[in-house]
């Protein structure tokens, strides 16, 4: 039969099955109690099914606050539960409402999160997965197979006119940049109205592209109420863009995926608040869940923070997050993984060490933008840097090597210590 699969990690003042098949009551067809029409056949049929629990440690002190026993011991476990893909059919918000849903209210609970989903097959006839991936945005900017796209973030955030962002546009696509993208900051201000500034911005691409033949990628941030988005993704269409960027959490899934199901603007997905998500070792989501359902809806591009990057994220979450990108969804749905977070040149190295892998949108901010030599030095230096990693070099031998690089070094190393 096929059934839809997620594994949680929980932890539980209660016996392990006893908890384990509250969770499974509750996100089917249970309740608190026995209820008229819930016969042994509609269980069969429709009730989730508890398939493994895997007992873990037991900790003294509960992670989260409001379990129903006061128990002195708290029980943790990896446990996975399937449901009939008849409860939910092809339908996302109920794919989330079901995998999650109130199981974050149950009291049975000191610590729940999910760690991963597996669809069924049924779902690969339905679901078209992103329409560009990693090959296409590399088509699409001319960037063959041995680096990452480079790309960076236009800063200030906010406060730039239309015409200001499209001059640092054509100075970061004349120094070869391949992708540039908006703040997630910014959408339409008074400043800076969207139509405006895809006109503005779009005209330098162009003229760039007509010189030399690249077209690089601007991603402009689209996320706004339903219909407003919809008339940005077509002005973008309109000036002859390629990208849109949505900032997914706010916009929830039923709006990317349906401006993921046109397919004609490659989508980047910024995950912005996703630290309320995941941040709590025993609350929310993992990466490799919530990643799946973002490629299931059709993002192109998806952000996995990065190597010593400015915010909380280990390097070996970071790792874990890339890997999971690269793992096929119901035999393909492949998105490119986007490394930011205060990166520069020096994190190239580890990543490269680490991933044995260039198949990335290599996202730099103040790493290009503030680079002593200019924007363009900054492009350069990226460049300079997957190069030198690629080939073996030392990030010493690398500064030695390259004067941009050189440059990237003196000044973001005393800032990153230990890149």
């Amino acid at each position: 039969m096929n059934r839809i699969k997620a594994k949680y990690l929980i932890e539980t003042p209660f016996p392990l099955d006893q908890a384990a098949e509250v969770l499974a009551g509750e996100q089917s067809s249970g309740t608190f109690v026995p209820v008229p029409g819930e016969t042994a056949s509609l269980k069969e049929r429709f009730a989730a099914q508890v398939t493994s629990i895997e007992a873990l440690d037991t900790v003294t002190t509960p992670s989260l606050p409001g379990a129903a026993s006061n128990g002195e011991s708290y029980r943790r476990a990896l446990i996975e539960v399937s449901w009939s893909v008849e409860n939910v059919g092809f339908n996302l918000s109920t794919l989330v409402s079901t995998l999650q849903g109130n199981l974050y209210e149950l009291p049975q609970f000191t610590g729940l999160k999910l760690m991963d989903i597996d669809f069924p097959e049924d779902f690969g006839s339905h679901y078209k997965g992103p329409a560009f991936g990693i090959k296409g945005c590399r088509e699409l900017t001319g960037v063959g197979k041995g680096r990452p796209l480079i790309g960076t973030i236009i800063k200030p955030s906010i406060g730039l006119a239309p015409e200001q962002t499209a001059e640092t546009v054509a100075r970061l696509a004349a120094a070869g940049i391949d992708f540039v993208k908006d703040d997630e900051l910014m959408a339409s201000p008074a400043n800076s109205p969207f139509e405006k500034r895809v006109e503005a911005v779009m005209k330098v691409i162009h003229a760039h592209a007509d010189k030399t033949g690249k077209m690089i990628m601007y991603a402009f941030n689209i996320s706004d109420e339903w219909e407003a988005m919809q008339r940005n993704y077509d002005k973008i269409l309109e000036f002859g863009g390629n990208t849109a960027m949505i900032s997914i959490n706010s916009v929830g899934l039923a709006a990317t995926k349906a401006l993921c199901d046109r397919r004609q603007l490659v989508i980047h997905a910024h995950r912005n608040g996703w630290g309320m998500l995941n941040r709590h070792p025993l609350l929310g989501m993992d990466f490799r869940a919530y990643q799946k359902l973002w490629r299931l809806a059709g993002v192109d591009q998806i952000h996995v923070n990065g190597i010593r990057n400015k915010f909380w994220e280990s390097d070996d979450s970071v790792v874990a997050s890339i890997g999971a990108c690269f793992e096929p969804v119901l035999g393909g749905f492949e998105a490119l993984p986007v490394i930011s977070s205060g990166q520069w040149g020096g994190q190239a190295f580890e990543t490269f060490r680490r991933t044995r892998s260039t198949d990335f949108l290599y996202l730099a901010g103040g790493g290009i933008m503030a680079h002593p030599m200019g924007p363009e030095g900054g492009v350069v230096a990226l460049k300079q840097s997957w190069e030198a990693a690629v080939n073996g070099l030392s990030i010493e031998e690398a500064a030695s090597s390259y004067a941009e690089f050189g440059q990237s070094v003196k000044k973001f190393a005393k800032i990153h210590h230990g890149s």
